[in-house]
């Protein structure tokens, strides 16, 4: 999913199609309520074929509101963190988005809720 944000994002499209599963929607409505991507959409939601449309953003002038994002654990090498360890990215500029046990949210929402998870990606 991050690798298909990022590809879009080079290439100036307005939007990007991502097979669905529950975690990648839990990342765009953290994406959403950060202000990184306009919108989402669930695409024939209940089939095999679900898709999660998602319509990116820009600013005024046609620069990236996304400049870098990254994926931060993986199979092979899980991050977690707890929320005292949860750190500002790039002086609050950006976000970590983490699944915790109440749901995938963004570092801020996290240290709100005093809860820690695994870090899935970077957003700035």
């Amino acid at each position: 999913m991050l690798t298909r944000i990022r590809n879009a994002i080079r290439t100036y499209r307005d939007g990007v199609d991502v097979p669905f599963s529950n975690l990648k929607e839990g990342i765009a409505q953290t994406l959403q309520r950060e202000g990184y991507i306009d919108g989402y959409e669930v695409v024939e939601p209940g089939t095999t074929k679900a898709k999660l449309k998602l319509n990116l953003k820009y600013g005024p002038d046609g620069e990236d509101v996304i400049l870098k994002i990254k994926s931060v654990s993986t199979p092979g090498r899980r991050v977690y963190k707890g929320f005292r360890e949860l750190k500002p990215v790039i002086g609050g500029m950006g976000i970590l988005v983490l699944s915790t046990s109440q749901g995938v949210m963004s570092d801020r929402e996290a240290k709100k809720k005093k809860t820690g998870g695994e870090v899935l990606a970077e957003v700035f």
